[in-house]
């Protein structure tokens, strides 16, 4: 099905065709129709199925229509400290992620974002959200924070998207979740995004149903069998811990890998991992929470 065919609009599908997109994931396929009906959503859906898209392309349709309705042919203009639309996410990784996705989507429409998350200083983001802005992508503990110092309103809100709700729950962003839903107006739209859905989760969507007096969101699942790419190799090696790190630079360098993404348990495994790589020839470097936000985007630029 091409992408023109799910009711994206023209700018929209431009700017995914520029990208070389053409035909939708399934995920895609089954979200896209219904949040661009205004329905509520419950997506199962694994990193990697190209779940960001399935939200931020109808997310950008809706309020680019939304704005000309409202406005004549004019993009509705925000006041001070508004948001159209809040994507929360459960780390400043996947945040940043996000809205880099929404500015490559959203190039042919007028409509602004940006990303709040913790790690630095605040500044710099409250100045941004002075203006207002259509869509806001934000960590649970740095949006609670801005709401605190009225830095942001949410009276204006129309649309909220929980993004990788399961870590958000693993995570123990609950409570944060939950004081946020209460501040945001019943009337809005309501999508969720999560690899598994568990009793954690279901609280979230209760809170859904409770902003809509009793109306159930719509529930999609994409089974694990259409999740992985049909060009990723996966299989597993073995090996006894002290020879781990032996047999890894043995692979990198016998199957001439140019670039790799390790993950490791804990935080102090990858600073040894890093060490041990390096005494074999290996350049690497790690991303934990004990790296500074600054530092942690130079090695991910780098990468």
């Amino acid at each position: 099905m091409p992408v023109l065919k799910l009711g994206l609009s023209n700018p929209i599908v431009q700017a995914i065709d520029e990208l070389g997109y053409t035909t939708p994931s399934s995920v895609q396929k089954q979200a896209i129709p219904i949040i661009l009906s205004g329905k509520d959503l419950i997506a199962t859906a694994q990193t990697g199925t190209g779940k960001t898209a399935a939200f931020v392309l109808p997310l950008l349709t809706l309020l680019k229509k939304e704005g000309k309705e409202k406005k004549g042919n004019k993009e509705r203009t925000l006041r001070g400290k508004r948001i159209r639309a809040l994507i929360l996410t459960p780390t400043r990784e996947l945040t940043v992620q996000v809205a880099a996705n929404i500015v490559r989507y959203s190039k042919h429409v007028n409509l602004n974002s940006m990303a709040a998350y913790g790690g630095g200083d605040s500044e710099p983001q409250k100045q941004r959200l002075i203006e207002g802005i259509d869509i806001l992508v934000a960590t649970p503990g740095r949006l609670l924070d801005l709401a605190r110092q009225r830095a942001l309103h949410f009276d204006e809100l129309e649309v909220l998207v929980l993004d990788d709700a399961d870590r958000m729950v693993d995570m123990s962003f609950a409570d944060d979740i939950k004081k946020i839903i209460e501040r945001l107006p019943a009337d809005r739209q309501n999508l969720l995004f999560s690899a598994t859905v568990n009793n954690g989760v279901r609280i979230f969507a209760d809170h859904f149903s409770a902003s809509k007096m009793g109306r159930r969101a719509v529930e999609i699942s994409i089974s694990p069998e259409d999740t992985a790419a049909p060009n990723i190799d996966q299989w597993l090696i073995t090996a006894d811990k002290d020879t781990k790190s032996a047999l890894l630079s043995h692979l990198i360098k016998e199957q001439k890998w140019d670039q790799e993404l390790i993950f490791v348990e804990k935080k102090h495994a990858a600073a040894k991992l890093v060490a041990q790589l390096a005494k074999r020839g290996i350049e690497a470097d790690a991303i934990h929470g004990d790296r500074s936000q600054a530092m942690c985007e130079k090695i991910l630029a780098d990468f």
